[in-house]
């Protein structure tokens, strides 16, 4: 393969990255936010601040994602784009309405803060929502018929569950006290419907794609997939054995976050083999939908200034605000 032809394929790589990346930072965040109704206002300023540092920078990967998209594979830009105005619109409207209510809440009075902190609710549940019905129109292909909404709504009611789940366990690790044995609790109820939903999804998808179904369902290559299903739930049922013990109020508090960080990037690397060499399954491959290698070249160059930065800001973020969450504070 020349080096022509690999261009596509790197940017395709970075592209999925950088939304698994999306995916990990900004799911747990948009799980704190839907799990501010369950606690007292108190916690709730401690639960806002322990994504406070982070959650403004999380969103720059998703901004990273789509650009590649653009600029990357203009074609796919286009069709996934026409396919899914609403459901982007939607989520855009939940990310604007949760940003305006993190910055706002902390300003209120007292009278209107719990109003922007049913705005944060809201707009974390929605950008959720949207998120899971888009990939699961994503993963059949944008196909019609009955089936393939129903599959998407399945995806967009598991997604927010597994946020609230990332959530739960971001807050067992930045936390401590009666917040954090609460948030034992919340993992402990979200780790059932994320589990189920898990299941019926992936019984779903090879009955919904039939690319899907070859992929995974073919000998000798389906001994070599089990690995990735049974270290999923592997990951799962230590989840569920460990949250109620003192392990994870101690110091292996990041156990959890830990092991939901593994059943994403597996989840990744099943779809990424799923749907390789597509960049929109069943309609075009990364070649067709690839700008020309002139173009691919001179936005590689700013990819490699532009990533490592990025990179590099968010490790150094995450190290100065390492540590357990304390109110947040406005200076």
């Amino acid at each position: 393969m020349s080096f022509d032809q690999a261009l596509p394929l790197i940017f395709l790589a970075l592209m999925g990255l950088s939304m698994l990346v999306y995916v990990l930072s900004d799911g747990y965040d948009l799980g704190v936010g839907m799990l501010l109704p369950r606690a007292t206002d108190a916690e709730k300023d401690i639960m806002v601040a322990s994504i406070g540092p982070f959650w403004d920078a999380n969103e720059t990967w998703i901004v990273l994602g789509v650009g590649m998209l653009l600029i990357a594979f203009p074609k796919a830009h286009g069709l996934i784009l026409t396919e899914l105005y609403l459901p982007v619109t939607l989520m855009l409207v939940g990310l604007v309405l949760r940003g305006v209510a993190f910055d706002f809440r902390v300003k209120a009075h007292d009278s209107h803060k719990a109003a922007w902190n049913r705005l944060f609710f809201g707009g974390s549940l929605l950008a959720s929502m949207m998120q899971g019905w888009m990939l699961g129109r994503y993963i059949s292909g944008f196909g019609e018929g009955w089936n393939y909404p129903l599959f998407a709504a399945a995806i967009a009611l598991t997604l927010p569950a597994a946020y609230v789940l990332l959530g739960a366990a971001w807050l067992v690790m930045k936390t401590e006290g009666d917040l954090q044995a609460k948030a034992v609790g919340w993992a402990q109820q979200a780790w059932w419907p994320v589990v189920l939903g898990m299941v019926l999804i992936s019984m779903a998808t090879p009955w919904i794609s039939t690319t899907v179904r070859e992929r995974w369902f073919a000998l000798p290559q389906i001994i070599a997939l089990l690995v990735i299903p049974a270290t999923t739930a592997g990951a799962l049922l230590v989840l569920r054995r460990v949250l109620p013990t003192r392990l994870v109020r101690g110091e292996l508090c990041w156990l959890p976050f830990v092991l939901l960080i593994a059943v994403f990037v597996l989840g990744f690397v099943g779809l990424a083999y799923s749907i390789y060499p597509y960049v929109v399954i069943d309609k075009l491959t990364m070649w067709q939908a690839a700008s020309s290698p002139a173009t691919l070249k001179v936005t590689l160059v700013g990819v490699c200034i532009s990533v490592p930065a990025i990179v590099a800001y968010t490790i150094y973020s995450y190290r100065v605000f390492g540590g357990k969450a304390t109110e947040l504070r406005y200076g």
